[in-house]
């Protein structure tokens, strides 16, 4: 594939709005109080045109190519015109999600740098009383009514001089910065990766490819962000009636009833999302006929999760779960066929192997290498492992990114020199091969239980308990006692499950018992509810429930515990 010239995202809209014009771009809820009366709806030649008129507006402002601009708006058919504007004018956007938290919100805008900032005015109101980016910003453009904060609105960008003129976009090259998207946080610190334009290029085309998505069809992004690929893949998209940050909550009764009305094909949403509609729809007998492809990402998937929600869908609909990072994505997939039919995933699986992510996509390579926590420089030092060795998982592709901004110790313990100039990525995940060439996931490098009998890793002991019908879900974590880390499972137990404390503190163990794997661990606390990432609301936040445990633990003598 030609990694030159000039490259960006938003042509694909632009090409969309001159060959239909006035098929539907975007739908977003309209609201009378806290329900959606009906949709506000653009045409492609309505998004090109307001985009365009933004673009215009922004560059007249002082916001153009190269302008790091920190994008806080709601989910909304202004959030889609904004982003597409900033790729036009060549402008760099900053995307944070607003649910990490306050502090963190404040140091990943620091580390940013933003010269710009376009918000709501909640969090324009939290930028002047909170101090983020007062360093580096000097444009401010609130979407909506203006305050005391200076700056201009968006409505006085879009009325600006010649802005109904058509606009011709910068031609930005592959190379160039196109966002700087930051992760979610909920295994480590939150990071900025650098996007450039070949990088979102190479993975429309990778997401195409491998979903065999075609024009037409109607996307419903839960992760909205994921909804601005839908030009470039000639999709028209729906935005949920939902709050983005909490897909665990979701009210399938809010979603259902659009899904159906748009005749919904492609539908992306997080494990606890496809948890909770399943279960909904289990309960009062729902279907989504129209549904071709349900992808799930940002955890692992239970089989029990894909099957509930499978059984909503027409026999030729399928689940996909794509692997991957917002360093990198897609890098492997599997679909809910291969996951559910036949016995040899899932035997492997209930007992405690890892969880099967697929094969690699065209276009990526993996490597397991030997487990380091230090970084490493050159290709030459990696160790390669055999089939079914446990190691880091590493990947180089066209999607891959290459640096975190403004945190070099970050992109040095994370990327790895290699002979085609372009470095290597460590997931910072562990996992193996199998016979198949397909890759098992077995958690992540920094959660990883180093015990005197051994190196436990999180996913693969976990599945083990999750076997027992009254646990929702477990979590492998360390707790200190005196010189030593021993091992926890702590559980959440399923919505209404009735067992007494000393049966499930015999199964727990009878399980433990059972796997060579688990044998050491003796220790199980039952949790009220893991706390979770806010992106997905499905990655465990096993630092927070370490701490959690070693108070419950402390000062306890009894080695099997059920708190």
């Amino acid at each position: 594939m030609n990694t030159t010239g000039t490259v960006n995202i938003a042509a694909a809209l632009v090409e969309m709005a001159a060959n239909q014009p006035e098929a539907l771009a975007i739908a977003c809820p309209r609201y009378r109080g806290d329900r959606p009366e009906t949709y506000h709806r653009w045409s492609y030649r309505e998004l090109n045109e307001r985009s365009d008129a933004i673009a215009r507006g922004l560059v007249h402002y002082g916001i153009s190519r190269g302008t790091r601009t920190a994008l806080m708006v709601r989910p909304s058919l202004e959030l889609f015109a904004l982003t597409f504007a900033l790729f036009k004018v060549g402008a760099i956007p900053v995307l944070i999600d607003p649910g990490i938290g306050v502090r963190n919100l404040g140091v990943c805008l620091a580390e940013a740098e933003p010269e710009a900032f376009l918000g709501i005015p909640r969090a324009q109101l939290a930028r002047v009383i909170l101090g983020w980016g007062r360093a580096t910003i000097r444009k401010v453009v609130t979407v909506g009514p203006r305050f005391f904060w200076g700056g201009t609105t968006l409505s006085r960008i879009v009325e600006s001089p010649n802005s109904l003129e058509k606009w011709t976009m910068e031609p930005t090259e592959a190379e160039e910065v196109a966002a700087i998207l930051f992760t979610s946080g909920s295994t480590g610190i939150p990071k900025g990766v650098v996007m450039r334009h070949r990088h979102f290029r190479a993975q429309v085309e990778a997401i195409r490819n491998l979903y065999d998505i075609q024009p037409g069809e109607v996307d419903f992004p839960t992760f909205p962000l994921f909804g601005l690929f839908d030009p470039a893949l000639g999709m028209t998209t729906v935005i949920p009636d939902m709050d983005p940050t909490r897909p665990a909550r979701v009210d399938p009764r809010r979603i259902l009833p659009a899904m159906e009305a748009f005749e919904v094909t492609n539908m992306f949403g997080s494990p606890a999302l496809l948890d909770t509609v399943g279960r909904y729809g289990e309960v009062h007998g729902v279907s989504i006929p129209s549904l071709r492809r349900v992808i799930s990402a940002g955890a692992p998937v239970s089989l029990s999760v894909l099957e509930r929600f499978r059984s909503m869908l027409s026999e030729e609909a399928r689940i996909v779960t794509p692997y991957g990072a917002t360093e990198s994505l897609p890098i492997c997939s599997i679909g809910s066929d291969e996951l559910l039919e036949g016995d040899e995933i899932r035997s492997r699986t209930e007992a405690g192997e890892g969880v099967c992510v697929g094969q690699p996509v065209d276009g990526v390579t993996l490597d397991i290498v030997a487990i380091r926590d230090d970084p490493i420089a050159r290709e030459e030092e990696l160790e390669p492992l055999g089939i079914g060795e446990v190691g880091e998982v590493l990947v180089r592709s066209e999607m891959t990114s290459d640096t975190y901004f403004n945190r070099p110790r970050s992109t040095e313990l994370a990327k790895v020199a290699t002979a085609s100039g372009r470095p290597a990525h460590r997931m910072g995940d562990l996992g193996f091969f199998d016979d198949q060439g397909r890759l098992w996931f077995c958690g992540r490098k920094s959660q990883r239980v180093m015990t005197e009998e051994g190196v436990l890793f999180t996913v693969p002991c976990e599945l083990v308990f999750q076997n027992h019908p009254s646990v929702y879900r477990s979590a492998l974590v360390g707790v200190v006692r005196g010189e030593q880390q021993i091992p926890v499972i702590c559980v959440e137990l399923e919505p209404g499950a009735r067992i007494t404390r000393s049966v499930l503190e015999k199964e727990l163990r009878e399980l433990a018992l059972s796997r060579s794997h688990t044998r050491s661990i003796e220790t199980f606390l039952v949790h009220p509810a893991f706390p979770v990432d806010i992106r997905h609301n499905a990655k465990i936040r096993r630092g927070e429930l370490s701490r959690w445990a070693q108070a419950r633990l402390m000062g306890r003598k009894r080695r099997v515990t059920v708190a």
